[in-house]
């Protein structure tokens, strides 16, 4: 199981009032709202291994390189990503509490979560669950390696299970095929554009008239006599846009082969380090959420002490 940690604890910090603080006041709702959906998945999905996959550089330059509109619009004034006051101190918190928990997290310099997401799906011998509410992941479903996304399409609660059946019902595409659709049709949450003038039913028709965005922009240079999808207005908009589709893909695509050291992400039969696990807990109002967890991991009742 592979969590996209930012697009947890940012739906746990919307999700869960700022009204639950630590005993001195500070907000940490997303910190308690995290650990208990993580508990919630083990406890539901019963997982070998979990690996909270972080984001050690949300808006990589190589992104940017390729499309400067790359998340331009979520820059905060002074630099960085622009998140609420009360969310940014609670990540350090996060960060102390897996650590000590002895929960798996990595991150890969250069590189956003859904790389190491990736590469980790890559890798592995086995089924694989994504939790995640970024639909770019959607992408990596793959059927025949047992990869599919759990998306929190509302609240940190409810899961849709998102396979190649299911993304092919939702956009009427080939299953595998969510990343050239996504180049087309654009996301504004990303700061990509898409291909303007082409929509979600115009990207799809393209696909599956032609099976890839590559097939797409080969018969747009051969066609000489228009016809549905390959229409006269969409052969406009797709030369118009000849810049983009060659930016575009890096992009989208995620990246799979990140050179990662090894990632164990067993389950901790016991937390790494109980006593530190123990302070964090009581200083900052956590210790109903970690007894949840440690309930579901099968630490021995005392762990807190």
């Amino acid at each position: 199981m592979l969590l996209d940690a930012a697009s947890l604890y940012f739906r746990a910090f919307y999700g869960v009032p700022t009204s639950v603080t630590s005993p001195d006041g500070r907000p940490v709702n997303a910190v308690r709202g995290f650990l208990d959906m993580t508990a919630r998945l083990v406890a539901a999905h019963r997982p070998e291994r979990l690996v909270a996959c972080w984001d050690d550089d949300w808006r990589p330059a190589f992104r940017v390189a390729a499309l400067p509109s790359y998340k331009a619009h979520r820059v905060a004034p002074e630099g960085g990503e622009e998140v609420p006051d009360e969310l940014g101190p609670q990540v350090p918190v996060l960060v102390e509490v897996l650590a000590a928990a002895g929960l798996a997290r990595v991150g890969a310099p250069g590189y956003e979560a859904d790389d190491v997401i990736g590469t980790l799906a890559t890798r592995a011998r086995g089924a694989v669950d994504v939790v995640t509410g970024d639909r770019d992941l959607f992408q990596l479903v793959d059927d025949a390696r047992g990869v599919r996304i759990l998306y929190t399409a509302r609240g940190i609660t409810d899961l849709d299970y998102v396979d190649e059946a299911s993304v092919a019902a939702r956009y009427g595409i080939p299953g595998r095929s969510y990343a050239d659709f996504a180049v087309l049709r654009g996301d504004p949450s990303d700061g990509l554009p898409g291909v303007a003038g082409v929509g979600a039913k115009t990207a799809a028709a393209l696909i599956n008239a032609f099976g890839s965005l590559a097939g797409i922009q080969e018969a747009a240079a051969r066609a000489v006599v228009p016809k549905a999808p390959l229409t006269a207005a969409v052969l406009k908009k797709l030369h118009a846009a000849t810049d983009y589709l060659a930016a575009a893909p890096r992009v989208v695509a995620v990246v799979t082969d990140i050179d990662l050291p090894p990632v164990d992400g067993v389950l901790p039969a016991r937390p790494a380090d109980p006593d530190v696990l123990a302070g964090l807990a009581a200083g900052y109002g956590l210790e109903n959420s970690v007894r949840r967890l440690g309930a579901v991991l099968g630490w021995p009742a005392d762990v807190l002490g």
